[in-house]
């Protein structure tokens, strides 16, 4: 771990050290769902990423670890992990035998804190949420898109103590009750609503879950942030998908902001409120840009101007850069498909952000391996940030 120390004060001629502390915290969204097991059209049962996890085998589960392992963040979330209750299967499975385990030769990394709970790809609503007649459909009807329950779940892996008995879970928080939110813009296109009653009763906000997870270090608790908003693709004109990114996003926006914004807020366990401590970080792949693509632009631009959030420093890499010549904002470009997607924003209370980076070789280097395709890791790149907390 790197250290910085800095002198304050002489008092009575003895010097007064104070200790700042470089945390790396990251985030990657590693691919790491079932159906990425198996040849494309077969169904998944929900399994294969487990079994692979237990062989220590999987090529590409290994070259996961090994940039992990490259980056050595004390702390990163691990978007599309699928969730199981059996920890020795899933997470367990993967610290031990990949993670802690040298891969060609790579320093192993050992993570002996981590967090994970579920999420709502996969749950059935028991309402018609695609309009098909059928209340039943595997994916379409669902809280969330997902073949099976867990898939594309998150985790999130730490050097430092998790204080996981003040974990804040948003997975049952229902959009309709968001102030303001785009739930009753989501129309036909002969202008009614999408929703049923039915649906907007019981329709949860989070297409995964948020996460409130507050880790120590050194004395001082930082909340991790934790997401991965639904795409705002793969809809129609209604566009309902890139609607509930919009809100996805919103909500730690108001979470943040704390006071009356927040107050429409309730957590898993019905705790009203939202964050009113200054030390956060907002991680994951939020899949919107300010700048890019086609989600609503200004859920993510409020995110990132609000007056909380450090959003100067922008992860960059000469590899992005690379895959996109032609466009000037692609050394930002946190995936494959060209796009800034994936975002480690801490607080501006949390500390100074000395270095950041997205893990994104260029061509000519070894490393390329790891990323040339999407076969070979994921189709997003881990990314990174350096930040100098104070005691």
């Amino acid at each position: 771990m790197h250290r910085i120390f800095g002198l304050l004060v002489l008092l009575v001629g003895v010097p007064l050290m104070a200790e700042a502390k470089t945390v790396r915290i990251a985030t990657f969204n590693v691919s790491m769902e079932a159906s990425n097991y198996l040849p494309k059209g077969v169904t998944p049962t929900g399994q294969e990423l487990f079994e692979n996890l237990q062989s220590g085998e999987n090529q590409q589960i290994k070259n996961i670890a090994e940039i992990i392992q490259l980056v050595r963040p004390d702390i990163i979330l691990l978007n599309e992990f699928d969730y199981t209750t059996d920890d020795d299967k899933g997470v367990k499975a993967f610290i031990n035998h990949y993670l802690a385990v040298s891969q060609l030769g790579t320093k192993n990394i050992d993570y002996p804190y981590y967090y994970t709970a579920p999420v709502n790809t996969g749950v059935p609503s028991g309402v018609d949420l695609n309009h098909n007649g059928t209340s039943t459909d595997n994916g379409g009807d669902t809280f969330a898109f997902g073949l099976y329950p867990g898939q594309y779940g998150m985790v999130l892996l730490s050097r430092y103590p998790i204080e996981s008995e003040q974990a804040r879970t948003f997975q049952h928080f229902l959009w309709k009750d968001m102030p303001n939110g785009l739930l009753n813009s989501v129309k036909t296109e002969e202008g009614a609503d999408w929703y049923s009653p039915q649906a907007k009763a019981i329709f949860r906000l989070s297409s995964k879950s948020h996460w409130d997870v507050p880790i120590s270090i050194d004395g001082k608790l930082v909340h991790v942030l934790a997401s991965h908003p639904t795409p705002p693709v793969f809809d129609g004109p209604e566009n309902r998908n890139g609607k509930r990114n919009h809100d996805e996003i919103r909500f730690w926006t108001d979470y943040i902001s704390g006071g009356k914004t927040a107050d429409y807020i309730y957590d898993d366990k019905q705790q009203k409120g939202g964050l009113n401590k200054d030390h956060f970080v907002v991680l994951g792949d939020l899949n919107a840009s300010a700048e890019e693509g086609d989600g609503h632009k200004d859920g993510i631009g409020s995110l990132l101007k609000n007056s909380k959030v450090n959003s100067h420093n922008v992860p960059t890499s000469a590899g992005g850069a690379v895959h996109s010549p032609e466009n000037a904002l692609g050394a930002s470009h946190t995936a494959f498909w060209r796009m800034r997607a994936d975002y480690v924003l801490p607080s501006k209370t949390l500390g100074e952000v000395s270095a950041s980076g997205v893990f994104w070789p260029t061509p000519e280097e070894d490393s390329y391996r790891l990323i040339k395709n999407r076969q070979a890791s994921s189709d997003h790149r881990l990314v990174w940030a350096d930040v100098v907390i104070s005691n």
